[in-house]
């Protein structure tokens, strides 16, 4: 039998072994994105010689270390093994050279001239270059040329490290494996010209480069076709005098190359006559050839690195149309905004909307772990103006928010308690103990005014009205946070309700002010708990049964706002996920007609345009912003983002007036515009992945604190 260890009492027991803290999903899903998409635009930066590029030219110095047989010597400098060499080519040798390519669009029409005349060159491309187009690249080798390096970013090597001489080879062989598969022994300096040219800074860069095993390829004959002197100058540059070998420099990139291309082909037939033949380098100096094949982890490197490139070329292009279309978004919805709402302040001053409505009103407060603020809530109705009936439904609270309701004893207040079955099954439940056919519905953290309940019955004077939207206002706007809702509220919520009502598509009742007829309601089936999103949800579902819905902007409703990052995000996520099920819930009104149809392609569009595909792609702006700054060019990048925010500021003080509000908060709003926008970023996206996942999001409850009043006067 095993003996039994026994534990003296008190006795220290071993601690748990500790787990590391996990990021949580909803914040690594949108790191790793945002961190793979700065990659490829750093990526996309760097290959278009934004980043790292360095294009300072040093100035001529003096030449007396440079040896006297170089600087009178031909075009081909060996500086490998100790070597100082240099050659020229044969009589009725002819070497073409273009520099700076593979372009787009004038290499091939360089190789078709090439090809038409059977002539051969040597291309000396950079990497950025090749990188970006190697199918041009894979062309000419396949056609019979040779390559040669001409360094990635094309900087001026007499002022780089050796580190960075290295790298710039190394990145630009990676390029050309990548591209042909292939590497090369033949290097032409950038900004270089002959070998009389060489200076004491060049020289000793040109030694360097022999003893990384390339061959140094300069010129004796320059075309100086990069001044686009004229096809005629051009070809008279490129002949040389007498019959003599020659190595021309010329440029298939960097510019306006037409120039380049007529003379190429006049100049090709004209020295043929005279006898030139148009061979490779190696060919002309009976060398070995210049290109080596790769096979292995280096060649899969290679085209690792040209999908790469072509990968953050891609996405940076759809980047830049998502920039662009949410600058039209952006712009768009504050111009309709701005427009739609004067119209909208214009419409209500002169608005009637029948004989004035006394009749009593259902208020119902669904509760849950309301405590700290049903008080305040309950107290704020009995003041109010209009007639009311109050019925605090208490969904299966544990903190006593019923006993408190009960115990203040207020007239024609009722609690209806049930077991905790979600707020829309609460809101159903006050419905089907009204007594009165307009329902008011409000959150146990909100108070109203003394006049918001008359002011919510009011529209009902038409009987086309079904429901009505409250003006809901922070009311805990001291924090930063609290001021940044604020402003979101009354610029991105109620100013969009006055577009909306215009446009006779409101997308949302607040969950927090709003008043509906009580037949409306039950047209459509009641409160559904298909979405997270239930005000929204019955909103459509009103719209789609014909009913109008418009907006109250004197209804003010003062709500508890989150007041910690944590609870923000969770109200959020909330809405956000509940807008989205509630949009694939009502799409079948896009092919309706009628009443339904008009909401499916008016108001559907402007929703998902606005509230999903807007807040998506906004991020773009401050990703380029930040990428302007750093990379440039800084000037436009900044007065195009102070435009941006100017037309948005001044949208929202245009917001702060019509709601009477004071101008201060707006002091944080540039601030709020950077950081806050970034987090409903986040949570939109998460939103997404939880959606396009399958995954269920159940109701999250905010921590009240109960500090909210309505303002007195």
């Amino acid at each position: 039998m095993p003996a039994r260890t026994t534990r003296r009492p008190g006795a220290h027991r071993p601690m748990p072994p500790r787990t590391a803290r996990r990021l949580p999903l909803r914040l690594l899903l949108p790191s790793l994105a945002l961190v793979a998409l700065m990659a490829m635009l750093l990526l996309r930066g760097y290959v278009h010689s934004e980043i790292l590029a360095d294009h300072r030219v040093r100035p001529p110095v003096a030449a007396d270390r440079v040896p006297e047989r170089i600087r009178e010597g031909g075009p081909v400098i060996d500086t490998r093994g100790g070597r100082t060499e240099s050659r020229r080519l044969e009589d009725h040798q002819l070497v073409l050279t273009f520099d700076d390519g593979p372009d787009p669009t004038w290499t091939p029409k360089v190789l078709d001239v090439l090809a038409k005349h059977d002539a051969h060159a040597v291309f000396f491309v950079t990497g950025t270059m090749a990188s970006r187009h190697p199918h041009l690249v894979r062309r000419m080798v396949e056609e019979g040329h040779e390559i040669g390096l001409h360094t990635f970013n094309h900087p001026d090597l007499s002022r780089q490290s050796k580190q960075r001489i290295d790298w710039e080879l190394s990145q630009n062989q990676l390029a050309l494996t990548g591209a042909a598969g292939i590497r090369t022994s033949l290097f032409r300096p950038p900004y270089s010209s002959s070998a009389g040219a060489l200076d004491n800074e060049s020289w000793p860069v040109t030694e360097y480069i022999g003893t990384r095993g390339y061959l140094t390829v300069v010129n004796d004959t320059d075309s100086e076709d990069w001044r686009r002197p004229g096809v005629e100058r051009i070809i008279r540059n490129s002949t040389p005098e007498g019959g003599r070998g020659a190595i021309v420099l010329m440029h298939d990139s960097g510019g306006d190359r037409d120039q380049t291309v007529r003379a190429l082909d006049r100049l090709l037939p004209q020295l043929k006559t005279q006898g030139y033949e148009f061979e490779t380098l190696t060919e002309a100096l009976g060398a070995p050839g210049a290109h080596t094949e790769v096979t292995g982890v280096d060649l899969w490197k290679g085209r690792a690195w040209i999908w790469l490139v072509r990968a953050s070329d891609d996405i940076t292009d759809v980047l830049v149309v998502g920039l662009a279309v949410v600058g039209v978004l952006v712009i768009g919805r504050l111009a309709l905004m701005f427009l739609l709402s004067g119209v909208h302040a214009r419409r209500v001053r002169r608005r009637e909307w029948g004989p004035v409505v006394t009749e009593p009103v259902s208020v119902l407060v669904p509760a849950y772990n309301e405590a700290k603020c049903i008080e305040n809530t309950v107290r704020s109705l009995v003041a109010g103006e209009h007639p009311i009936e109050i019925l605090v439904v208490d969904d299966g609270s544990t903190d006593g928010t019923a006993r408190i309701v009960e115990a203040l004893g207020l007239p024609n207040v009722r609690v209806i308690r049930q077991l905790n079955a979600g707020k829309p099954a609460a809101l159903n439940r006050g419905l089907a103990n009204a007594r009165y056919d307009i329902v008011v519905m409000m959150d146990g953290d909100t108070v109203f005014e003394p006049s918001t309940v008359r002011e919510l019955a009011q529209p009902f004077a038409d009987p086309r009205v079904g429901a009505v939207a409250g003006n809901a206002k922070v009311g805990n706007r001291d924090s930063l946070i609290g001021a940044w809702q604020h402003i979101e509220y009354v610029m991105g919520f109620n100013l969009d309700r006055r577009m909306y009502d215009v446009l006779r598509c409101m997308p949302t009742i607040p969950g927090a002010v709003g008043a509906f007829r009580r037949s409306a309601l039950e047209r459509v089936g009641g409160m559904s708990d298909d979405t997270l999103a239930e005000d929204t949800d019955i909103t459509m579902a009103l719209h789609r049964d014909g009913w109008r819905v418009v907006y109250a902007e004197k209804a003010r409703a003062w709500t508890e706002a989150p007041e910690t990052v944590q609870q923000l995000w969770s109200q959020r996520y909330r809405w956000s996920y509940g807008t989205l099920q509630a949009i694939w819930k009502h799409r079948g009104a896009l092919v309706e007609r009628g009443p339904s149809g008009r909401f499916g392609r008016v108001g559907l569009p402007l929703v998902s345009l606005f509230m999903v595909v807007a807040p998506l792609l906004a991020p773009l702006i401050d990703v380029f912003l930040v990428y302007g700054l750093v990379f440039g060019p800084t000037g436009r990048t900044v007065a195009a983002w102070l435009g941006v925010l100017t037309i948005q500021a001044v949208c929202a003080a245009y917001a702060f007036r019509l709601d009477r509000e004071s101008l201060t908060p707006l002091i944080s709003f540039p601030l709020q515009q950077i950081l806050y926008r970034q987090l409903m970023y986040v949570v939109l996206l998460q939103s997404w992945i939880t959606a396009l996942t399958g995954g269920r999001l159940r109701w999250q409850k905010l921590r009240r604190t109960g500090v909210v009043e309505a303002p007195s006067g």
